[in-house]
């Protein structure tokens, strides 16, 4: 009497210990599903992204998890189950670290795509002179033009050309109504002759963020907008970070 019911103690046990690690293997295949979106995720990413998908590895098929194989009325193996938990466990630690270090390439060109000056810095308005040699409207000899310069309405809206801080806002000699507003990574941008300043030195800007409107202060012979971009310290052609399909 006492062995029929131990017998049926363990027949009880095993079942129950069956039907957990059944539960727990149909818990591996949900792990599995979302290593599979996981991988799908970083390949759809990778390619918005545009980078070399050899950068990013999510083609390789990932191992295959859960129940399959499981017959009838068979046994689930604890051993083979651990196995399969520590193998899914890496491979969702390694897409976390790849997704992880794609989200921080991404971000970084974000960044830099929001502090390289790009675009136009009015709203309105058409290129009257262009970087390089020309003769200066004020003496007529041979000078070099640092910057270009947009003829646009008085009181027409400038904005930055990309984000960072402002380092100076104030009357410059021969600029008249200036603003520079420094980006980073050695870019400086200046916007000069301007009727009014919105910004004071200190403050920090987005790209397109109005900055100050039109005017024709300082050695000007009308309402305009002088534009350099200094690289280094160095004055370079702003039409390189002006679309021209933009200003045509």
């Amino acid at each position: 009497m006492v062995l029929q019911q131990q017998s049926s103690q363990v027949a009880s046990t095993r079942q129950e210990l069956q039907q957990r690690l059944e539960a727990l293997a149909g818990r591996i295949g949900q792990m599995n599903a979302h290593v599979i979106r996981l991988d799908a995720l970083g390949r759809r990413v990778t390619e918005m992204a545009k980078l070399d998908k050899g950068e990013f590895n999510f083609d390789t098929a990932p191992a295959l998890g859960g129940p399959e194989g499981i017959v009838e009325g068979g046994m689930v193996g604890s051993p083979d189950l651990s196995s399969m938990l520590d193998v899914l466990s890496r491979q969702i630690k390694d897409r976390e670290r790849q997704l992880s270090v794609l989200e921080g390439i991404i971000s970084t060109r974000n960044l830099r795509r929001q502090i390289l000056p790009g675009g136009r810095p009015v709203m309105q308005g058409w290129i009257s002179s262009y970087f390089g040699p020309r003769t200066d409207p004020f003496t007529g000899r041979n000078a070099f033009h640092r910057g270009i310069d947009f003829a646009a309405p008085a009181g027409s809206e400038v904005v930055a050309v990309a984000a960072g801080v402002v380092t100076y806002s104030k009357e410059r000699f021969g600029y008249g109504k200036t603003v520079e507003i420094n980006h980073g990574n050695g870019y400086v941008t200046r916007y000069a002759h301007n009727e009014n300043l919105k910004v004071k030195a200190g403050d920090t800007v987005k790209k397109g963020d109005p900055i100050a409107k039109i005017g024709s202060t300082g050695r000007s012979t009308g309402p305009h907008l002088h534009f350099e971009v200094l690289s280094q310290g160095r004055a370079v052609d702003p039409m390189s970070f002006v679309s021209l399909k933009e200003v045509q």
